[in-house]
């Protein structure tokens, strides 16, 4: 079976700092040929990537769980009932309501993922960042204007086939054969957009278990000397690419450099 069109794809429901939208045309060569096996990946984050290859079938994990829950309730057919406008009062106070449903059952529901979405596109430059209690700190993002949806329905074929996870990488089940594309945080200083955060200890342990897959893989992060040499030490091919930055700590929105990294091509 054909995978569907890239044509009918809607566009990432959330903004994701990272996003690779940009990245998508280089992704789809190195994908088609593989179109038919499942896409695998451990980071998917705004699902960039996802949509714009839509793969018939696709194992699509994050260890963000408010973002899979998201993406789950959207699945099941979620519509947005509360109020959403784009202003500050509101904002926090969505804000407050989003903190206190952190850390049990009620992360996993549709309020969850209403106040999810809201406070997504309304916070500062689409950050999801969170304190070291685990709460959204988010502030206003100061938009002129926002488009709010008000129905995520056509999502729903695309997911309907799509399997959605929050956990570790290393617990993922990978078909024979299946395509593995990871954009982890990358090898900067800011890394804490979920609880844990992702240091270099992860850098290696995802670069070895991504070494270990006899299927496609896929590696794109942050040109460092460091990771170049990981990387390289494991035998991956690897070309560096100028990226978009659109979000910066110090004003600096000159490209970045980044390296994308390829096995078993």
């Amino acid at each position: 079976m054909k995978p569907v069109a890239n044509s009918s794809a809607p566009p990432p429901p959330l903004k994701w700092a990272g996003g690779k939208r940009w990245l998508v045309p280089r992704l789809r060569e190195l994908w088609q040929p593989f179109a038919q096996q499942p896409l695998i990946e451990p980071f998917c984050g705004g699902l960039a990537v996802a949509l714009g290859l839509q793969p018939r079938h696709a194992i699509l994990n994050d260890a963000n769980p408010h973002l899979i829950n998201f993406y789950q309730q959207v699945r099941k057919g979620l519509k947005l009932t509360i109020e959403a406008e784009n202003d500050s009062s509101i904002y926090y106070e969505y804000r407050d309501n989003f903190n206190e449903l952190i850390g049990g059952e009620k992360e996993k529901t549709k309020k969850a993922a209403q106040l999810f979405y809201y406070l997504n596109r309304t916070g500062f430059n689409g950050l999801c960042r969170f304190n070291r209690s685990g709460l959204f700190n988010v502030p206003f993002g100061r938009y002129r204007k926002i488009n709010y949806r008000e129905d995520f329905f056509d999502y729903q074929e695309l997911f309907a086939n799509w399997s959605f996870s929050c956990g570790d990488f290393e617990r993922l089940s990978l078909p024979a054969g299946s395509l593995i594309y990871a954009d982890p945080p990358y090898d900067v200083e800011f890394t804490q957009y979920s609880a844990g955060g992702f240091d270099w200890n992860d850098q290696i342990r995802l670069a070895e278990w991504l070494s270990s897959h006899e299927g496609p893989v896929i590696l794109s992060n942050q040109m460092t000397p460091r990771i170049r040499e990981l990387y390289g030490d494991l035998g991956f091919r690897m070309e560096s690419l100028e990226a978009p930055r659109r979000i910066s700590c110090n004003g600096d929105r000159q490209p970045a450099r980044e390296v994308l990294a390829t096995l078993n091509f």
